[in-house]
């Protein structure tokens, strides 16, 4: 058997892009992370160590978005190692980092960029 823990729609202004007023205004981004485990031992236990804890990862997002990037494949690079360093029980997930207001001249609801592993 395999858990999903998931964050969804975590909201984060942050310093990211290729054009460099994007480094100085920012942007709104939402983060959807789910990380898969077997929980089978939190299921026996009731113990908060037997899980993924779903505020640490909104912790590691926070952290590594915070972090000016280029590419949000890169910053979603680091929230991935950063979770599996955190929690070497998970046996994979998806991130999705999604730029609210991308800097380009059309109506949409978000460019995006989405990594399984």
């Amino acid at each position: 058997m395999k858990c999903t823990v998931e964050v969804n729609g975590l909201k984060i202004h942050a310093f990211h892009g290729a054009l460099p007023e994007e480094r100085v205004t920012g942007n709104l981004y939402t983060v959807d992370l789910s990380v898969q485990y077997p929980f089978e031992k939190a299921l026996q236990t009731d113990n908060l160590d037997d899980t993924v804890n779903y505020v640490r990862l909104c912790e590691i997002i926070t952290t590594e978005m915070l972090v000016p990037s280029a590419l949000l494949e890169h910053v979603a690079g680091r929230i991935i190692a950063a979770v599996n360093k955190d929690f070497p029980l998970c046996n994979g997930g998806k991130i999705r980092i999604a730029k609210t207001v991308p800097p380009i001249c059309a109506v949409m609801d978000s460019c995006a960029v989405s990594i399984e592993w």
